[in-house]
C-alpha cells in the first residue's frame, strides 16, 4: 500500500473517529437530557397525585370516624340485646338486630381450638371464617383480644374499630369493629359493607384519579401508591394479584394503597421501596413484562406512610434517540465521502518529494554515499532531506571508523585469547546449566581433559562433599552478590583431589541478566604445605616455651599425690576422701598433658562447630600455671550468648596461645590481661585480648605479620604471620592497635554460625 493511500486512510480514519465520538457524545447527552426530563415529569405527576390523595384521605378519615362512632353505639346496643351465651343466639336474631340498628351485619367470634372463629353472623358467608387469616390486621386483633393490662378479676369494656378493609373486590370492602365487655363468652363484631358506604367510596376512590392521570400522559404505564411498612411484609405474596381469588378472605390493610401493581421487579422493588421510604428518590431502567421501562419510587409524604411508584414507557425516549442517530449517520456518510476524495488529492501532492528521498535512501542502503538530495522546501520534508544528506556523510565517516574498530577488536580478541591460554591459572566458563563454554590450556593441564572432551559437556570436577557448598555459591552469584577467592577442593579426571583457590564471578548480558559463570582456579597444594611447615615450626617453638610452665603445673599435683600416699603408708589405712582428691589431681595432670600433646603433634584440618568461649577457657587453663609464675592474671568478660563458629579448634588455640605469649612478654613485671567475647554486628563473634604492656610504636604496626620481622632477640616473626593466616582461613579478620607504654589490643572477628547463615557461602 502506497503512502498516498495510507495518508488518505489516516485522514479519513481520523475524521471517522471524530464523527463517531461526536455521535456517541450527542447520543448519550440527548439520552441523559430526555431521561432527566422524564424523571422531572414523573416527579411532578407524583406530587400532583399526592396532593389529591391527601385530600381524599382527609375526607375518608372524617367519614371513617363517623362510621366508627356509629359502630360503637351499635355494639353497645347489641351487647344489651343479646344473651351472654353464644349458644343461646341464632343467626336470625342477628339479622333482625342489624336491620333495626341500621348497620350491614353483626358477627360473633368465639375461640375454637386456639383460634378465633366466627360462629354466629347475620351474613352467612362469614360463618367459620378464622381470624388468623387476616394477615395484616391479625396482630392488632390479637392485641385487642389479649391486652397487656387486662385484669382477670375485673371485667374491662373494650372497643376496637378496625381500619377499612381495602380489598380489590367491591363486595369485600367493609368497616369492622370489635367489642368486649368481659360479661360474655364471645366477641361482638359489627361492620358496614361497601354498599352501605357510598359516600366513603366516592371520597376515597383514588383509582379514578390514577386512570385520568394515565389518560393525560400516554407514556405513563402505571401509577402505584405503596405503603412501605407493609410492602416488605407482603413481599412473599403475589402483589400483582393480591388475595382476590380467596373467597371469604378479608384483611385490614394492603401494601398497595391505590392504583395497580402489574410491573413487578421482585429483585429490586423491595430494596428500592425501603430506600425511598427514607427520603431517597429512586429511578432506574429495566425490562419488565417484555417492555423497556423507566421505573421510579418517589417519596411524597413528610412521614413514611406511603410513596408513589410511576412506570414510564421508554419507547418515547428510544424513538427520539433512534431518529437523531439516523440523521447523524446520514450526515456523517456524506461528509466522509467528501473528505476521502479531498484527502486523496492532498496526499498525492504532499508525497511528491518523498520519492526523491526514497531514491536517496536506497543509494545509502547500497553503500553509495556521494549523491546529494536537492529539495529546497523549508517544511519537514526539506528538513528531512538535509538530515539525510548529513546522515549519508556521517555514515561514510562512521563506516570507516567501524572498519578500523573492527580491526582493533580482532587484535584485542587475539590478545585476550593468548593471555587466557598462556596464564598459569586454570580458567573456564560454564553456562547456567553447567555446560563448559570455554577452558584454557592451564585448565586442561590441571584437570587432565582436552578441549574436545569438555566443551559443551558437564564436567565432574566438584567432589560430592563440596556439592552443597557449590550450589550455595551459584545461588549467591545469581542473586547479584560478589565473592572473594575461596579455598576448596576439586577433582581431576583420574579422581585425584587437589587443594585449590577458586575465584568465581557471574557474566551478565546487556540487560543485566546472568548468563554464565567464570572461574579462575589456582593449585595451592604446595602453598598449603609451606603454611603447614610454618605452623609446625611456630608450634614447636611455642611447645618449648610452654614446657617449663607445664612441668611446674604438673609438679604441684604430684607433690599432693606423694604426700597423701606417704600419709596412707604410715597409717596403713585407705582414706576414701584422700582417694577422691588424688584422682582429681591425676585428672588435672591428664588434662594438662592432653592439651600439651594437642599442640605438640600434627593434627588434620577438620572444621567443626565450636563455641569460642570454651576454646578460650581451655587455653587459659593451659597457660594458667605459666601466668602465675610471671604474676599475670586473666580478667575474663564472656557474653552469656552462644558464640558458635565453624573452625579448626587446634589452629585457633595456637593463635590464642601466640597472642597470650606475646602479652606475657610485653608485661615482664606482671599485670592483668583482659579478655572480652561478644556478638558484634549480629554477624560476627568479636574476641578482644587487651594487655597493659610496653606497647608497639605506631610506625611498626603495619609491619606486624611480615615474615622474620620481630622485636624479640630470639624471635622469627613467623608466629604472628601464621596466626593471621589461620584467622584468614576461618573467614575472619585480626586487627592490632597499640599505644606505647599503655598497652596493646588484639581484636579478632570470626563469622558467627546461625542457621540462617548456612546459605551464605562466605560464612
Amino acid at each position: 500500500m502506497s503512502i498516498k493511500v495510507k495518508l488518505s486512510l489516516i485522514i479519513s480514519s481520523t475524521l471517522i473517529a471524530i464523527m463517531l465520538f461526536n455521535i456517541v457524545l450527542s447520543y448519550f447527552s440527548t439520552k441523559e437530557n430526555m431521561r432527566e426530563d422524564s424523571e422531572n415529569k414523573m416527579n411532578a405527576t407524583a406530587k400532583q397525585i399526592a396532593i389529591e390523595f391527601e385530600q381524599a384521605r382527609t375526607g375518608a378519615e372524617y367519614v371513617e370516624q363517623l362510621i366508627g362512632e356509629k359502630l360503637y353505639m351499635a355494639s353497645i346496643a347489641v351487647a344489651r340485646e343479646l344473651d351472654p351465651d353464644i349458644h343461646q343466639i341464632r343467626n336470625e336474631d342477628l339479622k333482625q338486630l342489624s336491620r333495626r340498628l341500621g348497620i350491614s351485619h353483626i358477627a360473633l367470634l368465639a375461640p375454637d381450638r386456639g383460634k378465633m372463629v366466627i360462629q354466629r353472623s347475620s351474613n352467612l358467608s362469614d360463618m367459620g371464617l378464622v381470624a388468623n387469616n387476616w394477615y395484616y390486621g391479625y396482630p392488632a386483633f390479637q392485641q385487642f383480644i389479649h391486652p397487656a393490662d387486662l385484669k382477670n378479676d375485673k371485667p374491662l369494656e373494650r372497643f376496637w374499630p378496625a381500619p377499612f378493609n381495602t380489598s380489590a373486590r367491591t363486595d369485600l370492602t367493609d368497616k369492622r369493629s370489635f367489642y368486649e365487655d368481659g360479661k360474655r363468652n364471645y366477641t361482638i363484631c359489627t361492620y358496614m359493607l361497601e354498599s352501605d358506604l357510598k359516600d366513603y367510596k366516592r371520597i376515597s376512590d383514588m383509582d379514578e384519579i390514577v386512570r385520568k392521570t394515565i389518560e393525560a400522559n400516554p407514556n405513563i404505564l402505571e401509577v402505584t401508591g405503596i405503603d412501605p411498612r407493609l410492602f416488605r411484609l407482603a413481599s412473599a405474596l403475589d402483589l400483582s394479584n393480591p388475595l382476590e381469588d380467596r373467597v371469604g378472605y378479608f384483611h385490614t390493610e394492603q401494601p398497595i394503597k391505590f392504583g395497580s401493581y402489574t410491573y413487578v421487579d421482585p429483585i429490586n422493588d423491595i430494596e428500592y421501596v425501603q430506600k425511598a421510604a427514607r427520603g431517597e428518590y429512586i429511578s432506574y431502567e429495566a425490562e419488565i413484562n417484555g417492555k423497556h421501562v423507566i421505573k421510579s419510587f418517589i417519596p411524597v409524604s413528610d412521614d413514611d406512610s406511603y410513596l408513589i411508584s410511576i412506570v414510564m414507557d421508554y419507547k418515547m425516549i428510544s424513538s427520539v434517540l433512534n431518529e437523531q442517530l439516523v440523521n447523524y449517520i446520514a450526515i456523517s456518510i456524506v461528509l466522509l465521502e467528501i473528505m476521502i476524495i479531498t484527502s486523496y488529492l492532498i496526499a498525492g501532492r504532499m508525497i511528491r518529494p518523498v520519492q526523491s528521498i526514497l531514491d536517496k535512501v536506497n543509494d545509502v542502503a547500497n553503500g553509495h554515499f556521494g549523491a546529494r538530495l536537492k529539495i529546497k522546501s523549508k517544511d519537514e520534508l526539506g528538513l528531512l532531506a538535509r538530515r539525510i544528506n548529513m546522515m549519508a556523510r556521517n555514515l561514510s565517516i562512521y563506516t570507516n571508523q567501524l572498519q578500523q574498530t573492527y580491526e582493533e577488536n580482532r587484535a584485542m580478541k587475539e590478545y585476550l585469547e593468548s593471555f587466557i591460554n598462556q596464564t598459569a591459572d586454570a580458567i573456564h566458563v560454564v553456562d547456567l546449566e553447567g555446560r563448559v563454554i570455554l577452558a584454557n590450556y592451564a585448565f586442561q593441564q590441571l584437570f587432565g581433559w582436552n578441549t574436545e572432551q569438555i566443551i559443551g559437556k558437564h564436567l565432574t570436577i566438584i567432589p560430592e562433599s563440596r556439592q552443597e557448598e557449590e550450589e550455595r555459591v551459584m545461588n549467591w552469584l545469581v542473586s547479584g552478590k560478589n565473592l572473594m577467592a575461596r579455598e576448596t577442593q576439586r577433582m581431576t579426571k583420574d579422581g585425584r583431589l587437589v587443594d585449590v583457590s577458586v575465584s568465581t564471578s557471574a557474566i551478565y548480558d546487556e540487560n543485566g541478566n546472568c548468563i554464565a559463570f567464570a572461574s579462575i582456579t589456582r593449585d595451592v597444594t604446595e602453598h598449603k604445605k609451606m603454611e603447614e611447615l610454618l605452623r609446625r615450626s611456630e608450634k614447636l617453638t611455642t611447645v618449648g616455651q610452654l614446657a617449663a610452665g607445664v612441668a611446674h603445673e604438673i609438679r604441684n599435683p604430684l607433690t599432693t599425690l606423694r604426700g597423701f600416699l606417704q600419709f596412707q603408708q604410715q597409717k596403713k589405712v585407705l582414706n576414701l576422701n584422700h582417694t577422691d582428691i588424688m584422682l582429681s589431681e591425676l585428672d588435672r595432670i591428664n588434662l594438662i598433658v592432653s592439651e600439651f600433646l594437642i599442640l605438640a603433634k600434627p593434627q588434620a584440618v577438620h572444621f567443626q562447630k565450636k563455641d569460642v568461649r570454651f576454646i578460650l577457657g581451655d587455653v587459659i587453663s593451659l597457660l594458667d600455671s605459666q601466668a602465675n609464675m610471671v604474676n599475670i592474671h586473666f580478667d575474663t568478660h564472656f557474653t552469656p550468648e552462644p558464640c558458635v563458629i565453624e573452625c579448626e579448634e587446634n589452629h585457633l588455640k595456637q593463635v590464642f596461645i601466640n597472642i597470650f605469649k606475646n602479652a606475657f612478654e610485653a608485661m615482664p613485671s606482671g599485670g592483668t590481661i583482659k579478655l572480652i567475647t561478644e556478638i558484634w554486628n549480629e554477624n560476627d563473634v568479636r574476641v578482644q585480648i587487651i594487655d597493659h604492656g610496653h606497647g608497639i610504636p605506631e610506625e611498626n604496626i603495619s609491619k606486624l605479620g611480615q615474615p622474620f620481622y620481630t622485636d624479640k632477640e630470639t624471635g622469627t616473626g613467623l608466629g604472628l604471620m601464621v596466626s593471621q593466616r589461620i584467622i584468614h582461613n576461618h573467614k575472619g579478620t585480626m586487627e592490632i592497635t597499640s599505644v606505647v607504654n599503655e598497652g596493646t589490643t588484639v581484636t579478632i572477628l570470626l563469622p558467627v554460625l546461625y542457621e540462617v547463615q548456612l546459605d551464605n557461602p562466605m560464612g
